[in-house]
């Protein structure tokens, strides 16, 4: 790689961070929900991976993970949380990298109750949407029924009707799939005809 394109991606990448940092400072002073969720200072709220053809949209973030502990997929002591085992599996059929994959989520602040995800994931839409708009992501691959709601124009009855498509949202391919968490049944044999399907249509 030529001195003169080695700048330029780092040009670029500074650019990015720096937008980055600005929608987060947006987030830190965001008002709409305080009473509703647990704030997490000073944290960014995007993982910028190796690059961002990826992007993965979770639903809020968990209360010993990567917000806290500043370690992708990984809680405060560093162990690899159990989503991202799962996650991971699912990434070798695609031959990817989640440490390696960029990494949001739909909901800035950890909600103290369940009950909230849904009015939080209305308030930080259009941050989310923001974020996304500066990535450019090739695919965004939405993790759960929460942040595929979140995205999506399409109304549905059942989230195993729009899981496993992929659809177009404004100029964004989005491929909604069942939720990593092993509290799922489906977080992984559920997702492996997904993933098998992506690589065979994009040779990722």
């Amino acid at each position: 790689m030529s001195m003169d394109r080695e700048e330029c991606i780092t040009k670029e990448k500074n650019a990015l961070l720096f937008s980055l940092k600005q929608i987060d400072k947006k987030v830190y002073a965001c008002k709409s929900c305080d009473k509703l969720v647990e704030k997490i200072s000073n944290s960014p709220t995007v993982f910028l991976g190796k690059d961002n053809d990826i992007v993965l949209v979770g639903e809020d973030p968990v209360n010993n993970g990567w917000r806290k502990s500043h370690q992708l997929w990984k809680d405060v002591n560093g162990k690899i949380l159990p989503s991202g085992i799962i996650l991971q599996k699912l990434f070798d059929i695609i031959n990817r990298d989640i440490f390696e994959t960029t990494f949001l989520e739909s909901v800035k602040c950890y909600p103290k109750e369940r009950k909230n995800l849904k009015i939080c994931s209305k308030n930080c839409k259009n941050i989310m949407l923001e974020q996304l708009k500066n990535l450019n992501p090739k695919l965004i691959i939405t993790l759960g029924e929460s942040p595929t709601k979140n995205l999506l124009d399409v109304k549905f009855d059942k989230f195993a009707d729009v899981v496993g498509n992929i659809y177009e949202v404004n100029g964004y391919k989005i491929l909604p799939i069942y939720h990593p968490s092993p509290i799922s049944p489906k977080s992984y044999t559920g997702n492996v005809p997904i993933f098998e399907k992506l690589r065979e249509i994009t040779k990722l």
